[in-house]
């Protein structure tokens, strides 16, 4: 199981993750030091250079997992649409990531109404050594056919925890993928899932290990550190 945060570099993570005044340049190697596996969300707004992967290739220790989120020109300005010229590019940058590959995290708008012959092209277009999360947040998508469509390519299904947002524990690939987006009903990204909240998500990644399938969780609630310290608490939940 892997089990990290979305993100590593926040400044309301003083005293909760890294030493006050430490430099944003080191934050990184703060993480690691607690941490195998991380989801980068900086990839969203503005994609990396090639070199900047191979870097990461370097800095990261034996073992790390970087997940990395799909840019938003491909999943919100284009919504799926011709995406030969943005795969390229991602599969330009996993290839330098080399041993550091976790999954490739590909979160649709929230107003992208389901269209199975897109994300069909999409996802057929990727290639098989990229492994693939999607994340479907418009209710239109939460139907059997598209389940079977992503399993038909071995992409995981994102299995969302947060507001307004359908918690549809369902398995599409061989690895299960889950983001925490907080336990408030109201305001996604906000609150810290209580100790109860976290033994009901740890027996439910135990239940996916036992069927054979490898699990991914990271924490998207960064206020006041409750990533840090809920993902901490999950791993030592699940051991």
């Amino acid at each position: 199981m892997h089990i990290g945060t979305s993100g590593w570099s926040y400044d309301h993570w003083e005293n909760v993750l890294y030493p006050p005044g430490t430099p944003a340049r080191d934050r990184l190697a703060h993480y690691v030091g607690r941490f195998s596996t991380v989801e980068l969300n900086a990839s969203f707004y503005r994609w990396p250079r090639t070199e900047t992967f191979a870097g990461w290739r370097q800095r990261l220790p034996d073992g790390f997992r970087l997940t990395v989120k799909a840019p938003r020109g491909l999943t919100h300005a284009k919504r799926l649409r011709e995406p030969e010229v943005w795969i390229e590019r991602i599969a330009s940058c996993w290839h330098e990531l080399g041993d550091k590959r976790g999954v490739l995290l590909v979160q649709t708008h929230p107003a992208h109404q389901r269209d199975d012959a897109r994300l069909d092209h999409f996802l057929g277009a990727l290639p098989s050594w990229v492994p693939t999360a999607v994340e479907l947040r418009h209710p239109s998508w939460h139907d059997e056919a598209v389940f079977a469509l992503l399993e038909k390519h071995g992409a995981a299904y994102v299995v969302m925890s947060g507001a307004n947002l359908p918690c549809v524990l369902r398995a599409t690939a061989p690895f299960v993928y889950v983001r925490l987006h907080g336990p408030d009903r109201e305001h996604l990204y906000a609150g810290s899932y209580s100790d109860d909240d976290l033994r009901w998500w740890a027996d439910r990644m135990h239940e996916w290990a036992a069927s054979g399938h490898e699990v991914w969780a990271y924490f998207n609630n960064d206020g006041h550190g409750h990533a840090v310290r809920n993902a901490e608490t999950l791993r030592t939940l699940i051991g």
